[in-house]
């Protein structure tokens, strides 16, 4: 009996090289593969993703944004410890300090907000912002339908990491800077408290409608980068991913002539400075390779290899052209 053939030799030339990027990138090399050969729902939601965004040129609702400095420098992807966050890159730096929210019986802290949900999150309410010129955003009747609005499902443990990251996300101080300019504040102006009301049989209480700050609604204006919402999505398991997404769309486009390789010590300062020690940086390219084969089948256009040492850029089209919105 024939070995069986890669999911990518199976698909041949009949679909594009990004779907193939995408089947390739759901067994990526050193992890183990599917039991039974078989692909998990988010392999299958990737491909189906990669496909559709290769076939398909992103129209109306296709299109999100996010901060330009959120695409340098990411919210932290998993849980600090203690209430302050640092990272910079280059010139572009975030600062996050945790909170204080009445959550309907007095202040508690919350944490700094962390993972892909915030990042989903702002994204979500930030491209609601830009397209309807308004700070005060509807965020649905209810958490389920939030959750569905990005795309999530709504099992019990969503709703526990939505409230949590959301309260997160509204209590916290915001610092995003780059070259001199600095923007300092709250990104949430207001967010009523999502009251559980575990003593009733009524729903919870969830607040229906989140109001920007007028200042990070200013600096988004001006700084606002478009992505594909179609491979947010795609990506929305991972904060890696979606943080590698965003970079890669914010800055391939504005590489002129000859591209540039960024070794693994760059990148690792960029993205996981928490990985420390002798092999910090071969630690990280074990995370970071398969993170990336996962974003290129969604971004077909990124024109990125690895090279030795680091990886290679080269200038790339955005995933979705810039039509004389915001591009700073």
């Amino acid at each position: 009996m024939s070995n069986p053939k890669a999911i990518g030799d199976l698909l041949g030339d009949i679909v594009p090289a990004s779907v193939q990027r995408a089947a390739a990138a759901t067994t990526p090399k050193g992890e183990p593969k599917a039991k039974g050969g078989k692909l998990t729902r988010a392999d299958s939601a990737l491909i189906a993703s990669a496909a559709e965004i290769a076939t398909t040129p992103p129209e109306g609702q296709d299109m999100a944004f996010t901060h330009a400095v959120l695409c340098q420098v990411g919210l932290p992807r998993a849980k600090v410890e203690g209430r302050e966050f640092m990272r910079q890159s280059g010139s572009a730096w975030v600062n996050v300090q945790a909170g204080w929210l009445d959550e309907g019986k007095g202040p508690v802290l919350q944490p700094v907000p962390y993972g892909p949900m915030p990042r989903l999150a702002l994204a979500w309410i930030s491209t609601h912002a830009l397209r309807t010129g308004e700070k005060e955003i509807r965020i649905g009747d209810s958490a389920a339908e939030f959750l569905s609005l990005m795309g999530m499902g709504d099992d019990g443990r969503r709703y526990t990491n939505l409230r949590k990251q959301m309260h997160a996300l509204a209590a916290c101080r915001l610092q995003l800077g780059f070259k001199g300019r600095t923007f300092n504040g709250q990104p949430v102006e207001q967010f009523d408290a999502w009251q559980s009301n575990k003593d009733t049989p009524q729903r919870s209480l969830w607040p229906g409608v989140m109001r920007l700050s007028e200042s990070y609604f200013g600096s988004l204006i001006e700084s606002a980068v478009p992505l594909d919402n179609r491979a947010l999505l795609a990506l929305k398991g991972s904060a890696l991913t979606l943080d590698v997404y965003a970079w890669l769309a914010h800055r391939l486009h504005r590489i002129e002539g000859k591209g540039f390789i960024l070794h693994w010590h760059s990148l690792r300062e960029q993205f996981a400075q928490e990985y420390t020690g002798k092999d910090a940086d071969k630690d990280f390219k074990k995370k970071f390779l398969p993170a990336l084969q996962k974003v290129l089948a969604v971004y077909p256009q990124a024109k990125v290899q690895q090279v030795r040492g680091g990886i290679l850029l080269n200038g790339s089209p955005p995933p979705i052209p810039y039509k004389g919105g915001p591009t700073k």
